[in-house]
């Protein structure tokens, strides 16, 4: 018969120093092994595991055994609930249920639980999307003030917030930290350095557009590779070769493509970083308080159906239909994903860096014999609307998300974990194996240079001043599910023909509105949608911010830069 522990007997076990040697065995055994390599000497991070061991001991005492937790399913989070959970609860006798689900049901989760004010999970890793929803509704744990309150006796002393590179797009109007960043990664340009570095591509390319085949600045550039390519190289090796990739079958993959900031690349938003102000990415437009929405719509003043967000989906539909795999139009995001890899993709404007791992396998394609890609990453190139100081793309950042009113020592047992798998002692093995890493320490690592060689300019870009124009949707979105499924379904209808790319945006603009006029209604705890008054759309037009009056020159001449020269900009501190 196995032994069951009362508070007081479990409490009294506890303060007799029963189970402290078994933690601190079981710490040494993680840090000789799994936990290397780490920034932290092997007798630092003892001394962070230490910690954690005397801090769980105080929640055991008050019953604590087993907490339960979600995230998406990606590497990352997998490692984290097969290996991590598994080393917390050796160290520290809780017990974690981790589990991993797709990304939409995760957002599902919380929506309900949000609805219903009780929560499914203990913690929760969702995406940094939903900062403006968090904030808004105020179910959600503030943990700048549970850091200093009630969390203080389990926040680790060793936590050094200022050494995440995430905790911008975590924190809300009110400058209080919601999310602790778990993971994240970038939406970056693609393409294969082999190709581009061939004499006879570079020279025939000169020839036809007048300027060096290299990675492109801005979208003209793009498009004249993605012709170059498709319609002039056709094959390489005796395969098809394509000068783009992408997906656009109907389903909620669709709108990630479009809320993870498409519109921003082309310049839609205003300046602004992390996202464009008063008007987002998104083409949703905030009062003067830098709070309240008042519109989508261009006729409220914002940008949705603006001329740059049209031609953003324009060109998006125009370059898959001539420039991609005739499959891709009937793909989803993880359909589309792995095509790259297969060795019959040039270049791709929108390609995560998540995707890290997966490119650089032995055998494939695209990989070289000596384990080195033969692909390179960079910064995506510009729309024509796009000016300096804008947002320049998306950045995935998963992060730790807990309830405000929620049972506190389930809580506070689920904040240990939280940071039990981004601290010192465990981020950086865990930045190797997943390749989203969220300590500027990690990025800097002697291990990161060492495997920089491999991981195709993803060392190179972490480390530069250019990640901080990368960004996730921003605060002006109030209601992040409810807005962000209307994305793909009017996407889905101008892919197919059944709607202009004008009319969708109408369309989708027009919606958004509704359901923020809707929140007004119903009111949110902070900062709720007030609607501005429908006015001529021309009247908002402006050369001087958005939403951006129509260009009379859509294709600006293209601009490219060598690869090398990018990386030196890097290594000197510059974007470009």
């Amino acid at each position: 018969m196995k032994m069951r522990y009362t508070a007081i007997a479990l409490a009294a076990a506890l303060a007799s120093g029963q189970f402290a040697h078994a933690g601190e065995a079981e710490a040494k055994k993680w840090v000789d092994s799994e936990f290397q390599p780490s920034t932290l000497s092997k007798d630092q991070q003892m001394t962070e595991m230490k910690w954690f061991i005397e801090a769980a001991k105080k929640l055991q005492a008050k019953g604590v055994k087993d907490i339960s937790v979600v995230s998406e399913t990606i590497t990352t989070h997998s490692y984290e609930s097969k290996t991590l959970a598994k080393a917390f609860e050796e160290i520290t006798g809780i017990k974690v249920k981790h589990d991993t689900i797709g990304e939409g049901d995760v957002v599902e989760k919380l929506q309900t639980s949000m609805q219903s004010g009780k929560s499914i999970y203990d913690g929760w890793i969702s995406d940094s999307d939903l900062i403006g929803t968090h904030y808004r509704y105020g179910k959600i744990l503030n943990l700048t003030d549970y850091m200093a309150g009630a969390g203080k006796e389990y926040t680790n002393p060793g936590i050094d917030l200022k050494d995440y590179i995430g905790t911008k797009f975590t924190t809300g109007p009110d400058a209080k930290l919601y999310q602790l960043p778990d993971q994240q990664f970038a939406n970056l340009y693609w393409f294969r350095a082999d190709l581009f570095e061939k004499k006879d591509l570079q020279d025939k390319f000169k020839a036809k557009y007048g300027y060096d085949l290299g990675v492109p600045l801005n979208w003209s550039a793009y498009e004249d590779i993605a012709e170059f390519f498709t319609n002039d190289v056709k094959t390489v090796d005796g395969k098809p070769i394509y000068g783009h990739m992408d997906y656009g079958k109907k389903d909620p993959s669709l709108g990630w493509r479009f809320t993870d900031a498409w519109l921003s690349m082309a310049g839609t938003a205003d300046k602004g970083i992390p996202n464009g102000m008063p008007v987002d990415e998104w083409g949703i437009r905030v009062a003067d308080d830098k709070c309240t929405p008042v519109g989508a719509s261009v006729e409220r003043g914002g940008a949705t159906n603006s001329p740059a967000a049209v031609y953003a989906l324009t060109k998006y539909i125009d370059w898959m239909k001539k420039y991609a795999p005739k499959e891709a139009i009937g793909m989803t995001f993880g359909e589309a994903g792995p095509v790259p890899a297969q060795g019959q993709i040039a270049q791709q404007i929108f390609w995560y860096t998540a995707f890290t791992a997966d490119m650089n396998k032995p055998g494939l394609p695209v990989v070289n014999a000596d384990g080195t890609p033969k692909w390179r990453m960079a910064p995506g190139p510009n729309g024509p609307y796009w000016k300096q100081g804008m947002q320049n793309g998306y950045q995935d950042v998963g992060s730790w998300t807990f309830f405000k009113d929620h049972n506190a020592d389930k809580t506070a047992a689920a904040w240990l974990y939280a940071q039990f798998v981004t601290a010192k002692t465990t981020s950086l093995k865990k930045t190797i194996v997943g390749l989203t890493p969220i300590r500027e320490s990690d990025i800097r690592s002697k291990a990161m240079t060492e495997m920089a060689p491999k991981l195709g300019g993803l060392v190179e870009f972490y480390r530069s001043p250019a990640r901080i124009a990368w960004t996730p949707t921003g605060t002006n979105v109030p209601d992040y599910p409810k807005l962000a499924q209307l994305w793909w379904k009017n996407v889905a209808v101008a892919v197919t023909g059944e709607k202009t790319p004008q009319a969708a945006m109408d369309n989708l603009a027009n919606e958004m509105d509704d359901v923020m006029a809707r929140l007004e209604r119903a009111g949110m705890a902070k900062c709720a949608p007030k609607l501005n008054p429908k006015k001529d759309a021309a009247s908002w037009l402006s050369d001087k911010a958005a939403p951006w009056a129509k260009l009379a020159n859509e294709k600006p001449k293209g601009e490219t830069v060598v690869y090398g020269k990018l990386l030196d900009a890097w290594k000197a501190g510059k974007v470009r």
